[in-house]
Order: C-alpha cells, then sequence, then structure tokens
C-alpha cells in the first residue's frame, strides 16, 4: 500500500464542503502536500437527493483526481456512500483500484430507520421530511426517494479487502455505536 496522494471527504446529511470538519482535513491535509476534494452532496438539489446521485458524485471526483492512490473519508450518511464507492471501485476492476483505504466516522451503516425522529410512514405519505440542515442553519425538505433508493444499498453485507479506520462514539445518538462495533470486529 502506498502512501495517499489525495483525500475526498464525503459530508454526512445535511452537511456541506463548507462544515468544521471538511474544513480542518483540506488544511492539515494540504500541509503535508495531498490534495483534497469534498463533493457537495446539496447539489444540484437537497430536496433530490438520493444515494445514487451520491455515488455518482463520489465517482466524478474520484475520476477528476489525477493523483492515486485515493483515501475516502466518509461521516455518517457519507461513510455509507464511501464504503459503496469503495465496492463499485473494486467491482470495476482497475489494476490498482483506485481507492486504498477507508476512514469512517461515525458511519450510518443502517439507513431503514431514516434520518432521526423521521416518521417514515409520514414521510411516505407526504413525500417529503423536513429537517434541520445544519451547513444552512434553517429548516429543509428532503424527498422520499432518499430512503427509498437507499434501500437499495446495504453496507452491513459489504466486506472490503482494504485498510479501514472507524471512529464511533459511545454515546452518539445518531449512529448506533454497538451496531457499528459489532459490523467493524467481523471485519
Amino acid at each position: 500500500m502506498s502512501a495517499v496522494r489525495h483525500v475526498i471527504y464525503l459530508h454526512g446529511f445535511a452537511s456541506s464542503p463548507a462544515s468544521s470538519k471538511a474544513q480542518r482535513f483540506a488544511r492539515e491535509l494540504a500541509r503535508h502536500g495531498v490534495t483534497f476534494s469534498c463533493p457537495d452532496f446539496n447539489q444540484p438539489s437537497f430536496e433530490d437527493l438520493t444515494v445514487t446521485r451520491m455515488l455518482g458524485q463520489t465517482r466524478d471526483a474520484v475520476r477528476a483526481s489525477n493523483r492515486s492512490p485515493i483515501a475516502l473519508i466518509g461521516s455518517s450518511l457519507g461513510a455509507f456512500v464511501a464504503l459503496h464507492a469503495a465496492a463499485q471501485d473494486r467491482a470495476s476492476n482497475a489494476e490498482p483500484p483506485r481507492i486504498d483505504r477507508l476512514l469512517l466516522l461515525a458511519p450510518a451503516l443502517d439507513l431503514r430507520a431514516g434520518p432521526q425522529g423521521a416518521d417514515i410512514d409520514d414521510w411516505r405519505r407526504t413525500g417529503r421530511l423536513r429537517i434541520f440542515h445544519h451547513a444552512w442553519n434553517e429548516p429543509r425538505d428532503v424527498g422520499f426517494a432518499l430512503y427509498e433508493d437507499a434501500a437499495r444499498y446495504d453496507a452491513l453485507a459489504l466486506d472490503l479487502p482494504m485498510p479501514m479506520l472507524v471512529f464511533q462514539g459511545s454515546r452518539d445518538l445518531s449512529v448506533d455505536p454497538v451496531m457499528v462495533e459489532r459490523w467493524a470486529r467481523a471485519r
């Protein structure tokens, strides 16, 4: 495994590339000569967010990098996307794979419950869920397509042959620390 030359940070749900985590990673990596990018999953529309679109944006960021190997750092929903993006990269049979390691921060591995506090039946009925968007510091709607599309992806079943470092708080209210620990121990 060679030294990382490029890092792609995948921000969490209702966050953005302007988050303090993304900005800190950019600064610290630049000090070490590592290039950095962070796709904005809020674009072109937060309301129309889907995992499939996020994976496409990640794939575009990987392709746009002219440096390898690439490490993906994913936070919460971004970690879910990072796992699937790495699996897709491995499935492409590129030699060597472009993505060679993952850093997962409070990985949202199981999206079946939806965002914290979500009433799935109401979300399905209305087609949208009002959540507080931390990057914009205001409530925003996200469409039910996010939940439907996420059901197509199973992060719990993925077992990638690459180094992964997982950070998970023991008192996290959004991501179940017991489930994350169980998943990580199995790998």
